[in-house]
């Protein structure tokens, strides 16, 4: 039985050349779905068959349910059907979305078990499976093999995306709308595996997911459309978003991270993070410029460090944060006071400014000739994995990592150090860092062994293989910072003042 609430529920058929099974589906509907404030949305994708007229029929049979008969002038394809019934959902401010292919394979007596996964909790969406425990599914009829496609492609999308579902490939499946609005289904692919990259987008945006088992029925033996193309589709779709994590493609549709949460604290091997971290000493008064969630920041506060953070967008819990600042560091000479720190964190940020060297030469400037240590990186466009895209015609921008879309300057070992040099400061180190393997697949004995790797490479090409340059810096004091401590010092300038004074 479906629960009594008072939400909004929309039912939606996207149908296609289904006139032989539509009307015993719609049948099937549980009598207690009277209780809800529901509307029953049937969208024919420009059918070849009778499927438009069959559904009317059945309405004017059944009036007394809500029933509303849509039919795209243009066959949009499986996703496009969907995306119309989706933003169907969305614009006219449903609480819950259930999409029920229309075949005669799911039973609609057991819908109340979708619905009922959104009262009192907060699921965003649910996902029909069709497999059960040990062989029960092929005992029920279904064909062997694609019992066992379902197990392989699944098993394989586990494995990848790190999850524990039975079945991905089910189409009977329910969305809570508000969820549903933050993601960009709209770009998704029109073909069959849209529902591959919909499951994806929610994975991503960490959305809570459950799995409901769903009894089918293979009675009616109607064909299967997906076969080898939806497969690879299906091993693409997976991949895809994998390759887009580490910044080696972009796809703008799995871009649902916002802000300084794409960024993660890279400790525990090689990384600008782990560099700062251990080089900088206890008890340093720390002023850590464009940092983000201040991940860093909060690991040198655990060695009693005094820390404080500037960034132009506001950290995901900046109560976390004792001293912050909110700064756009493009403005001209952003007031930033440098001489009262010992240390000045500038870990990935020269990439996002447009024009690095006078922002470098303003820090210097504001050190009124102290000497601050700054610690530096960025990332290295000569990297191999950019030199080879290039070869290849492709110059892909991502998320994150070197082409982070967010970057608006490139640098390379000659550039960073010509840069830090012409803006007066002294390189006293500099190094070379591996590909953060780790964030990517885990750290694991797997993502050591290419970290050590690409360490043994960075040492023989350290321009071509480091996938960052963190340095290690001191600027010189300004002429003008000279000038006043010459005439602070000076013999000259003590005796005119011990003349002013009578002595």
């Amino acid at each position: 039985m479906i629960k009594n609430n008072q939400e909004k529920i929309l039912i939606f058929f996207p149908t296609y050349n289904a006139e032989k099974t539509i009307h015993e589906v719609l049948s099937a509907i549980p009598p207690d779905i009277e209780h809800l404030s529901y509307e029953i949305l049937i969208l024919d994708d420009c059918s070849l068959d009778k499927t438009f007229r069959t559904a009317q029929a059945f309405k004017e049979e059944l009036n007394h349910l809500n029933i509303k008969i849509l039919r795209n002038p243009e066959n949009q394809g499986y996703g496009g059907n969907q995306k119309i019934g989706l933003h169907y959902a969305i614009k006219n401010k449903f609480d819950i979305l259930v999409v029920l292919p229309p075949d005669g394979k799911y039973s609609l007596a057991h819908i109340s078990t979708l619905i009922n996964v959104f009262v009192d909790s907060k699921v965003s969406l649910a996902l029909g499976s069709r497999i059960t425990p040990g062989l029960t599914s092929i005992k029920n009829g279904m064909p062997v093999l694609r019992f066992l496609g379902i197990k392989i492609l699944t098993g394989f999308q586990n494995f990848l995306l790190k999850t524990r579902f039975s079945d991905l490939h089910s189409c009977y499946r329910a969305y809570r709308v508000q969820a549903l609005a933050t993601i960009p289904f709209q770009l998704n692919t029109n073909d069959y595996h849209f529902d591959t990259e919909i499951f994806i987008q929610f994975l991503l945006k960490k959305l809570s997911m459950k799995e409901i088992p769903i009894p089918i029925s293979y009675d009616l033996n109607a064909p299967s459309e997906r076969g080898i193309k939806y497969a690879w589709n299906i091993v693409l779709s997976t991949l895809t978003p994998i390759f887009h994590r580490v910044s080696l493609f972009y796809e703008r549709k799995y871009d649902v991270v916002e802000g300084n949460s794409k960024y993660a604290l890279k400790t525990g091997f090689r990384s600008s993070h782990q560099f700062a971290i251990d080089n900088v000493p206890p008890g340093s008064k720390v002023l850590d410029i464009g940092c983000g969630d201040s991940l860093v920041g909060q690991e040198l506060r655990k060695k009693n460090c005094h820390v404080e953070s500037i960034d132009a967008e506001d950290p995901k819990d900046v109560k976390t944060i004792k001293y912050f600042t909110k700064m756009d560091l493009n403005i001209p000479n952003p007031p930033i006071d440098i001489e009262r720190f010992d240390y000045i964190l500038l870990l990935d940020v020269l990439e996002h400014l447009g024009e690095p060297e006078e922002f470098i030469y303003h820090l210097r400037a504001k050190a009124n000739g102290k000497t601050p240590t700054f610690i530096i990186s960025v990332p290295n466009i000569g990297f191999f994995p950019m030199r080879l895209q290039l070869l290849m015609g492709r110059f892909s921008y991502g998320m994150r990592g070197i082409l982070d879309l967010g970057h608006r300057r490139l640098f390379t070992f000659k550039t960073i150090n010509r840069l830090l040099d012409q803006a007066g400061f002294k390189i006293t180190h500099r190094r070379g860092l591996p590909a953060p393997f780790p964030l990517a697949i885990g750290l694991n004995p797997f993502s050591k062994f290419l970290l050590n790797i690409n360490g043994f490479l960075i040492r023989i090409f350290p321009k071509l293989f480091s996938y960052q340059f963190i340095l290690i810096s001191t600027p010189y004091p300004t002429p003008e910072a000279l000038l006043r401590s010459t005439a602070q010092n000076s013999p000259e300038q003590n005796h005119e003042s011990k003349t002013v004074n009578g002595e």
